[in-house]
């Protein structure tokens, strides 16, 4: 299958609203404020940005200048009902930007909720809870079969068609379905829970989606971050982990007009995350080893960190895109479980670029 790519882009703002829908005595009610994030993916056309490779910036660009008609604002003078997802709907109507695939707001580190072009308001909250664990069917010496813990993080997923509505799921609609399962998750072993005698994050989320989808038809995704930097999607079917790094390398854009900045060599410190798919191990309890991900990445990794991209022969140029795409087709030899690469040259805006499902956004 050949590799689809989004450009992503995302522009902050500081913001005071009131939700009078909400019912009475909600706390959300009352004139409050927030450190928003509006998130943004695109497939564009070819052509669209001013030269090839100037995508991420001028998409940027494009977002930051509608946001700046919100920041230091009181949002009920521009939306009536400022729901993150009236907000996106609000933000789709003022982007002149062609292949729209996914408008999000990021109301908290903790909570947002992203529109689909069908209208379906995908809702996401995060909880953290700490716990100890121990995987029981490791090799020997595997670090992970030893008693150790983490702060776990996991995000709950809820995709509706709400039409015009304001609102598709409260918040504290998801805070009350969870509230029971963090009593019995916090500061707990989860080797002692019934059904959890194997603690992978594979497993922790399939265990997690059979408790909260009778209670929420609407779940669409599961996520566990086991750290901060790996972590496991479970879509009541399918298993999918993720593990994140860290790039910090020296680039230039050759096809920047001259006189661009971009043409200069300049750097970032990129987020890189590798997605990959594949059927659950059944007695391992996952899909793909995080340590495995890690070591037969690394020299890919140690060919792009504190490297200057652009003296890499076989890498068209240094754009964002570029380089996912040129980490996907290197890094499918060694995991042929990876199908997706995420590459943010800076919080929230760079290129995502995948050969099989997309799965679900997560914050950056």
């Amino acid at each position: 299958m050949a590799a689809k790519t989004l450009f992503t882009a995302a522009a902050g703002f500081e913001a005071a609203r009131h939700v009078d829908i909400l019912p009475a005595g909600h706390r959300s009610r009352r004139l409050h404020g927030h450190s928003f994030l509006a998130r943004l993916r695109c497939a564009l056309p070819a052509g669209w940005a001013h030269f090839p490779g100037g995508e991420v910036e001028r998409l940027q660009a494009e977002l930051a200048a509608q946001i700046a008609r919100l920041d230091y604002r009181l949002l009920n003078d521009q939306v009536a009902q400022p729901t993150d997802e009236n907000l996106a709907r609000w933000l789709r109507e003022q982007l002149d930007v062609p292949g729209i695939e996914q408008i999000g707001i990021q109301s908290t580190a903790h909570e947002g909720a992203d529109l689909s072009p069908a209208g379906d308001a995908h809702v996401w909250r995060r909880y953290l809870f700490q716990s100890a664990h121990r995987l029981p069917h490791v090799r020997p010496g595997h670090r992970c079969g030893r008693m150790h813990g983490h702060g776990f993080e996991v995000i709950v997923h809820a995709n509706r068609n709400v039409g015009g509505r304001d609102l598709a799921i409260d918040y504290d609609q998801l805070d009350a379905i969870w509230a029971p399962l963090q009593l019995e998750l916090d500061h707990a072993c989860l080797n002692d829970l019934p059904g959890l005698e194997n603690p992978t994050s594979e497993r922790l989320s399939s265990w997690l989606w059979q408790r909260i989808q009778p209670a929420l038809p609407e779940l669409s995704w599961i996520t566990v971050y086991e750290t901060g930097s790996c972590g496991a999607n479970f879509d009541g079917t399918q298993y999918r982990i993720w593990k994140e790094l860290t790039l910090d390398s020296a680039l230039q854009l050759r096809q920047a007009p001259q006189g661009s900045p971009l043409r200069r060599i300049h750097g970032h410190t990129y987020t890189l995350r590798l997605h990959l798919s594949a059927p659950l191990d059944e007695v391992l309890g996952w899909t793909v080893d995080f340590g495995d991900v890690k070591e037969l990445f690394n020299p890919i990794f140690q060919a792009l960190d504190h490297q200057p991209l652009h003296e890499i022969a076989d890498l068209a140029d240094c754009d964002s895109a570029s380089i996912a795409h040129w980490i996907l087709a290197q890094a499918r030899a060694q995991l042929p479980q990876l199908d997706r690469v995420d590459l943010y040259q800076t919080r929230g805006c760079g290129a995502i670029v995948y050969a099989g499902a997309e799965g679900p956004a997560l914050p950056v």
